[in-house]
């Protein structure tokens, strides 16, 4: 089939679709179907949830430390640097890489680490980023991209540094969403769960780390801001 006829075959198929659901040609919703569902996000109960002890910061690390990630606890994010550096230093990697344009403000500099405020790029072994929200059920980071939080710096570097305000550490991933919900309206273009670091077992059902993005994950939890 050439890529016209395609297509057409495509736009035939959701043609049918929206004309099955009673709509007509506009692929676009209207103003009352948004609203019918922005209501029914707004009323539709949550179904089973599994209990997590009220201690989010405690489970946050202890499952965390199950997916292979490492956690520090500083007490304000004045202190995240030298924290970074501790750990980069203390296992032999590089002080040098890129930070979310959003981190640019800490004085990366002060504690001997050399990171660009910018996106990702092949030649960057360190990347440090900071979150959105972190799950305490299941020790995932959620992290949302944007000019000033590029996605590639989670997904490129072999190290994998993320600064945790522990204010932004809720239970289960469904607290995250309705966080989300509340504080940026529209979803951005991409949406990330990142539970410890890169792995897979498609070779004999073997675990192997770093196969499609970072071999290590360590997190800078921060007790204030």
């Amino acid at each position: 089939m050439t890529v016209g006829r395609s297509v057409e075959a495509r736009k035939a198929i959701l043609a049918r679709i929206r004309g099955a659901h009673g709509r007509g040609a506009s692929s676009r919703p209207s103003r009352a179907e948004i609203a019918a569902i922005e209501t029914y996000i707004e009323r539709h109960p949550a179904g089973p949830l599994p209990p997590v002890e009220d201690n989010v910061v405690a489970r946050f690390r202890d499952r965390a430390a199950a997916m292979q990630s490492t956690t520090e606890m500083v007490d304000h994010a004045a202190a995240v640097p030298a924290a970074v550096a501790r750990y980069l230093s203390a296992n032999g990697l590089p002080l040098a890489g890129c930070v979310w344009p959003q981190l640019a403000g800490l004085d990366w500099g002060a504690a001997g680490l050399r990171l660009a405020p910018r996106a990702a790029e092949d030649r960057d072994l360190v990347g440090v980023t900071g979150v959105f929200a972190a799950l305490a059920e299941t020790g995932t980071l959620m992290v949302i991209s944007g000019p000033q939080t590029p996605a590639t710096v989670s997904l490129l570097p072999e190290t994998h540094v993320a600064v945790i305000p522990v204010r932004r550490i809720v239970k289960r991933m469904e607290d995250a969403w309705a966080l989300a919900r509340r504080e940026l309206g529209e979803l951005p273009r991409a949406v990330n769960f990142i539970s410890g670091p890169s792995r897979t077992g498609d070779i004999d059902q073997t675990i192997v780390l770093g196969a499609h993005g970072p071999y290590r994950v360590h997190m800078v939890l921060v007790r204030e801001g």
